[in-house]
This record gives structure tokens, sequence and C-alpha cells, in this order.
């Protein structure tokens, strides 16, 4: 009896120490990657960026960039104001939605000064491979349809709800998680156009005089 308690104490001291050598692993793993995975996911936007706004020279313009919370979300979004000679561009906004199927995804949407949208980039989703991951131009066409079209003009959203967009086949939540981020994306231009407007015209800072908030994020 007394035998079998040592073997059984002698196990439980080993599965003990390898559970601690094994979670100091992983954390050790988790702070050496931590910030390198930081880093690949902040160059990414940097490119996304340029990638959403074809036609500006990220080398003889300026980007200026401002966090700006849209009624209806938790979270701020990042508004980037594109300049070139110190004239108005449009802007790419990192947008995210919570509609999804496996939850969050995030991605970035450029704008002409108009608010047309020129590009989409996606930076980030959980989809089902072969369904939702079609929100990514590289796999399907689905984005493609809200290229040249205005928030303001046309209603993004898919057919199913009385909107202009062709859902993804079997991926209807995850269509209208896309149509949500990217009209998530124009209301906070819109807000950060409005105080660029208000700011350049010398009538207000800080964007106090609208719906919304704005921050600098420099």
């Amino acid at each position: 009896m007394a035998k079998k308690e040592n073997i059984l104490l002698k196990l439980t001291i080993a599965l003990t120490c390898i559970s601690v050598v094994s979670a100091i692993a992983l954390s050790a793993v988790y702070i050496a990657t931590k910030e390198p995975i930081a880093d690949i996911k902040m160059e990414k936007k940097r490119a996304a960026k340029i990638l959403v706004l074809p036609g500006f020279d990220a080398n003889t313009g300026t980007l200026t960039e401002k966090r700006t919370l849209v009624e209806g979300l938790r979270d701020s979004l990042t508004v980037t104001l594109a300049h070139i000679d110190n004239e108005l561009f449009g802007a790419a906004v990192a947008t995210h939605t919570n509609m999804a199927f496996s939850g969050r995804f995030d991605i970035m949407v450029g704008f002409d000064k108009e608010g047309n949208i020129l590009n989409t980039e996606v930076l980030s989703h959980q989809e089902t491979p072969g369904l939702g991951d079609k929100i990514d131009k590289r796999k399907d066409r689905f984005p493609l349809q809200f290229v040249g079209k205005n928030p303001n003009i046309n209603n993004l959203s898919v057919r199913k709800d009385g909107g202009e967009i062709d859902a993804i086949t079997a991926a209807t939540i995850t269509s209208r998680a896309f149509s949500d981020a990217i009209n998530n994306a124009w209301r906070a231009y819109q807000i950060a156009l409005k105080n660029y407007e208000l700011e350049t015209a010398d009538k207000t800072s800080k964007g106090e005089l609208i719906t919304g908030k704005e921050e600098n994020y420099e």
C-alpha cells in the first residue's frame, strides 16, 4: 500500500513539474513573439493604407491619423486622412464589425474625397474557409461590388435586406457583417471630414460641434 502511495506521489510531482515547465515555456514563447507579431500587424496596416488609396503617392503626400468614435461602436476607428500638396485626396479607414459569423473581423477601406469607395483590404478574420473568407478579393469578387459606390448614395446592404449587394453564397451573415464594417468606415470618415473642414475654416477645434468624437492619434 505504501509502495503504491509513493508511486502515486512521484507521478503527481512529475506531472506538476511538467505543467510548471510547460507554463514557463509557453510564457517565454508568448513574450518572445508578442512584439514581432505586433510589428507584423502594424506593418500590414501601413501597407493596407496605400493599397486602398490607389493613385496616392506616399512619398510626396502626407498621412494624418485620427481616432474617431462612431455612435453604436464601443471601439474607435482610425481614420487616416491623405493629402497631396495640402489638398485632401481621401482617407483610409481601419474599420471592424462584431456581426461576423465567427465574431469580429477587421478591414481597411479607402475613400476618395467625395466618399466613393476606392478599395478594400482584409486585415484579419476568422471566417470559414471557402465561405466567409471570400470577403478577401483575392478569393472572390464579392468585395469588388463595393468599389466605386458611395454609402451616401448607394444602399450597401445585401439584397435580402433591400440593398444592392449580392451576398456570398451560404455566407449571408458574413456578407452583412462586411457591409456593416464598410458603413461604419464611411460614418467615421464623414465625422473626420467634417472636422477637417471645420478646422481648415478655423471655426472650431477638436470637432466639438458635430456628432461623434475625434482624437488625435499621433
